[in-house]
């Protein structure tokens, strides 16, 4: 695995024409400013910053580029996850595809260790968290048995789990 920086992660995904990104914690500490102006003002969020994310989603795919997200959750869900299924309605809405899936369903299917992306198939980018849910690396690599157990582990996952409109908050 190679450690790359913060803005060639950001770089990698502008440039990636597809990918897949699976999420598996029930909390991020970078986006706690924005649940906390969640917590004081919700129509703040939704009015402002989940209108900058759907309107990135309209240009990426406008673009050409498509993802998939799969959130792992554990239910009830946390408090963020309460704030993030809300910000990411209009995401959604203008063709983000999310899926929720309980983590009591995963006991048994093999999933990596840390947050990932699959990039066009040929990369895998891990996030990686200290235990206050802050990132402190991100890893990268093109090994083809890690990018295929990645992209194998998610379309398991995905099938198993709730399309957005359908999940039940």
């Amino acid at each position: 695995m190679e450690s790359i920086s913060p803005e060639r992660r950001g770089e990698l995904l502008s440039k990636s024409r597809h990918y897949l990104k699976l999420e598996l914690r029930d909390d991020y500490q970078i986006d706690h400013d924005l649940l906390n102006t969640w917590r004081r003002d919700p129509a703040e969020v939704l009015a402002g910053p989940a209108l900058v994310w759907r309107d990135q989603v309209v240009q990426d795919h406008a673009a050409g580029q498509s993802w998939r997200r799969l959130r792992v959750v554990s239910e009830p869900l946390s408090e963020y996850h309460r704030f993030a299924y809300i910000f990411a309605g209009p995401g959604v809405a203008a063709g983000e595809q999310m899926r929720y899936l309980p983590r009591r369903l995963v006991s048994a299917v093999p999933l990596p260790g840390n947050d990932c992306f699959v990039l066009d198939g040929q990369l895998a980018m891990f996030n990686v968290l200290d235990g206050n849910n802050n990132r402190v690396d991100v890893q990268l690599t093109d090994n083809p048995d890690v990018v295929k157990f990645c992209r194998d582990s998610f379309e398991a996952a995905w099938m198993m789990a709730t399309p957005y409109p359908q999940y039940q908050v």
